[in-house]
């Protein structure tokens, strides 16, 4: 038998706990992981005691037609990497890798050149946290060094979405 490769290993991780993510549109799951130990995980979902979007029923985004990547104030959740990072120490998280993945909610397959947010890859560079790995399809993934989203600061020039 063939061992997974550590990278996707991770990823597969994070892939599973997508699946507690509530947001109606996308399930997205997110593993901070230093020296080979995971130090913690997140989804997408509402605040600590706030109902969430499969709860109520509704995403206001996709009622408003928001396109991904834009206007997330609205969103009642927390992404998967904010919840990760927020459970997490700073100390532990410099020089960590973040790997994530997301999955369409209708179709199940995973989101199409996905990346994080503006307002997560800001919280990431905050963090400490020295690569991104993002899943593509099941074995295949991108590898973004955070040092890139510092000296390529998309904010500058008014870029939206993802």
């Amino acid at each position: 038998m063939e061992r997974r490769d550590k990278h996707n290993y991770y990823l597969d991780l994070a892939e599973t706990v997508s699946q507690r993510g509530t947001c109606l549109r996308r399930h997205f799951g997110a593993v901070i992981v230093k020296n080979d130990e995971v130090i913690s995980t997140g989804y997408v979902g509402a605040p600590r005691g706030r109902k969430n979007c499969s709860d109520i029923g509704i995403c206001i985004r996709e009622k408003l037609n928001i396109p991904r990547g834009e206007r997330y104030e609205l969103c009642r959740s927390v992404h998967a990497e904010a919840n990760a990072i927020i459970s997490a120490s700073r100390d532990q998280m410099i020089g960590a890798s973040l790997y994530l993945v997301g999955k369409e909610v209708t179709s199940g397959e995973y989101v199409k050149n996905s990346n994080c947010c503006g307002m997560c890859k800001r919280q990431v560079i905050n963090a400490g946290i020295e690569y991104v790995y993002i899943r593509d399809t099941k074995d295949d993934f991108r590898k973004i060094a955070v040092q890139d989203w510092i000296t390529d600061d998309e904010s500058l020039e008014g870029v939206k979405g993802y």
